[in-house]
């Protein structure tokens, strides 16, 4: 059985059981190979942006002889990729920047059927803003370590929502009712970039800054009254 690492399967876990798969930026296409062996998805769609990381998908997949049930497809994003192909989309390995400028340009993905796997690499508050701010609702949040790696995966969908929220929301998520000690090593990694970033910005952002981190302390400093 391919073991892809915490990471990959913590976005697998989030992978509604039936449903079909577009794995975006699937590099070796670990994910969609060990939902597929696993039994949780009948067929997925492995997307690549280049040439190379397709290549070594169509190895993993030859390896487990899953060629009918994985489709490669070059696609820089979603651009590529029909609505009716799949309900289930999976996003991992990118910074939160380019995953929210992706969805952007995908105005499709506002469909309450659909569900978003999203795994940013760095800037999670990009992501979360751009789904707070576009009518998606997160519904939850998980956070692991692999390699010595701290990562966060939320699952969303789109409810047409958009109430207002604190400016602290985007960095802070749904991580808390996660329960994990991942989770607040997560949040405690957050806040400490936020207080680099708050001893060199303008001072007209200071107090931006200021509000943000009195939320996300109060945040850490409950979950670690909890834990």
């Amino acid at each position: 059985m391919l073991d892809p690492g915490n990471r990959l399967k913590m976005a697998a876990a989030m992978v509604r059981p039936g449903s079909r798969v577009a794995d975006i930026g699937t590099d070796h296409a670990y994910l969609p190979v060990y939902l597929i062996l696993k039994g949780t998805i009948p067929s997925a769609l492995a997307c690549d942006l280049r040439q190379g990381p397709l290549c070594n998908a169509q190895k993993t997949v030859a390896a487990y002889g899953l060629e009918a049930q994985i489709t490669l497809r070059l696609s820089d994003g979603f651009d590529r990729i029909d609505p009716s192909e799949a309900e289930d989309f999976v996003l991992c390995g990118m910074g939160g920047t380019l995953m929210a400028q992706l969805l952007d340009r995908t105005p499709w993905l506002k469909d309450p059927a659909k569900r978003l796997i999203l795994q940013p690499q760095s800037h999670e508050e990009d992501v979360r803003g751009w789904l707070l701010e576009n009518g998606f609702s997160i519904l939850r949040e998980d956070a692991c370590t692999d390699d010595g790696k701290l990562y966060a995966c939320l699952t969303a969908a789109y409810t047409g929502t958009n109430s207002p929220v604190s400016p602290a929301a985007p960095y802070i998520g749904a991580l808390p009712q996660c329960g994990k000690p991942e989770a607040l090593m997560k949040l405690k990694k957050t806040r400490d970039r936020l207080r680099l970033k708050a001893a060199h910005c303008p001072p007209a952002q200071a107090q931006t800054y200021a509000d943000i981190l009195k939320e996300l302390e109060a945040t850490i400093d409950a979950l670690s009254d909890r834990s």
